[in-house]
């Protein structure tokens, strides 16, 4: 191609490619602060020459596609980060409130409890007649089974509200797949046409760390589709079509999540979901059990050493607390006193009104390693810091995670967000681009305008 067709051919696709790489630069400014937007870039390419002759000429530029800057491993990086932060915010925050029960501050805890039982059999032990001190250790003893019932109660309904929040993370986990599974179709048909679709495919990202922050997810990429799974391999989406999940009660109540009838609940690990499973089915049943060890040894220990005097009538002693179960189950929500008349604290060790020795058996078992091998308050405080220590290294962790996460989308920040300086460099570099050509194309107007006269003449 040669003449003044040719320059203006050349001309042309000059300023049909800077008018491109303009509107590229516009989007990206406009999509500034879109989250999860990959900034674009236009790819100029020369045109195929032609030979005439000995001579090779040009035929101009072509803009040969518009590419997203991304980085697939990063982003990998990004949603494995994603689903560590989620599994320790959802355990982190539901430990917290489990926390709140043991805090001695305000006076009704457990710990407290224990302390006001034994320090009113101290002061019974000054004046075992006294049906006012006597009294005063059946109320402290009611305070004891009270504090034990609260918790254990709060912790069951602790419990239930994590089972609660599990089915909704269900449901917003099937939502997500089904935007995911319909956008993989768009990509598609697109890319099958060599149509570009970086914005359905930053729109996925978006959705796929959603996704990433309530279970744990495993991408398989392949020619123009997506599949996306559990690390168990578990399918959550194959395409364009959707696995939904389901929850069905067992026997206890408790929600167990299904996959095409399969139960996965033990196999989820992370996000949102590992997190509010592991706290449902370890973390607050582990302290359950201990508050019912708890609760069983102390009523055991007490009612022997109730058992071992004598009352205020000379009467043998019997249970200071109702029985626990046999098992320890259920111990601490049912622990109660077992009587309503103060003149049957077996305060006597002879059968006398004013003898106080079986007031020291039972405050011997203060000391006594009568919960698995501890005194009550040791294995008490033992609980408790068990539960601030996962909450500590809950927090310390979740604290990292965030500070790993953040320095991840910074640095995806550097390589996928749109720099304004940059964007403003190449606006001007396209706009004068385009004017030199648009100059080209004024020239070559002007030269057919002469021609034309010429013949004209």
């Amino acid at each position: 191609m040669s003449g003044l067709l040719g320059t203006m051919s050349i001309a042309l696709s000059a300023l049909g490619t800077e008018q491109g790489a303009l509107e590229v630069t516009s989007n990206n400014v406009a999509n500034l602060n879109t989250a999860g937007y990959s900034r674009q870039q236009p790819v100029i390419e020369e045109s195929d020459p032609v030979v005439l002759g000995s001579l090779t000429l040009g035929t101009g530029v072509t803009l040969a596609k518009v590419q997203s800057v991304r980085d697939p491993i990063l982003q990998l990086r990004i949603q494995e980060e994603t689903q560590q932060q989620g599994s320790l915010n959802a355990s982190v925050t539901s430990m917290q409130q489990a926390q709140v029960l043991f805090n001695s501050s305000s006076g009704g805890d457990i710990g407290s409890q224990i302390s006001n039982f034994f320090s009113s059999l101290s002061q019974l032990s000054t004046d075992p007649t006294n049906v006012s001190l006597r009294q005063g250790v059946l109320t402290a003893a009611a305070n004891l089974a009270g504090s034990f019932n609260t918790t254990a109660n709060t912790l069951t309904e602790q419990r239930s509200s994590v089972d609660l929040e599990v089915s909704q993370a269900v449901q917003q986990v099937n939502t997500l797949t089904g935007q995911i599974a319909q956008i993989n179709g768009q990509i598609s048909d697109l890319q099958n046409i060599g149509q570009d679709a970086s914005a359905f495919v930053d729109q996925r990202d978006v959705l796929i760390g959603q996704l990433s922050n309530l279970i744990d997810v495993s991408q398989i990429q392949s020619d123009h589709t997506l599949t996306l799974t559990t690390s168990n391999g578990t399918a959550l989406v194959a395409g364009q079509q959707a696995f939904t999940l389901t929850t069905q009660p067992d026997s206890s109540g408790v929600q167990h999540i299904y996959a095409q009838g399969q139960d996965i609940t033990s196999q989820l690990t992370s996000g949102e979901l590992g997190g509010l499973i592991q706290v449902r089915d370890q973390k607050i049943p582990g302290i359950l059990t201990s508050l019912d060890t708890l609760a069983a040894g102390l009523s055991n220990a007490l009612n022997t050493a109730n058992q071992a005097g004598f009352d205020l009538n000379g009467n043998p002693g019997g249970d200071l607390f109702v029985a626990p179960p046999a098992s320890g189950q259920g111990a601490a929500s049912s622990m109660a006193v077992a009587i309503t008349d103060p003149t049957l604290i077996a305060a006597s060790s002879d059968g006398t009104p004013g003898s106080n020795g079986n007031v020291a058996v039972l405050s011997a078992v203060h000391d006594q390693p009568a919960i698995a091998g501890q005194t009550p308050t040791d294995y008490y405080a033992n609980l408790v810091f068990g539960v601030g220590s996962d909450v500590s290294n809950g927090t310390a962790e979740l604290a990292s995670t965030q500070l790993t996460l953040q320095q991840l989308q910074d640095q995806r920040g550097s390589i996928s967000g749109v720099s304004l300086d940059e964007e403003a460099s190449n606006l001007i570099q396209y706009q004068n681009a385009y004017q030199a050509a648009a100059r080209v194309v004024d020239t070559v107007s002007q030269m057919f305008t002469t021609l034309v006269n010429m013949g004209a003449s």
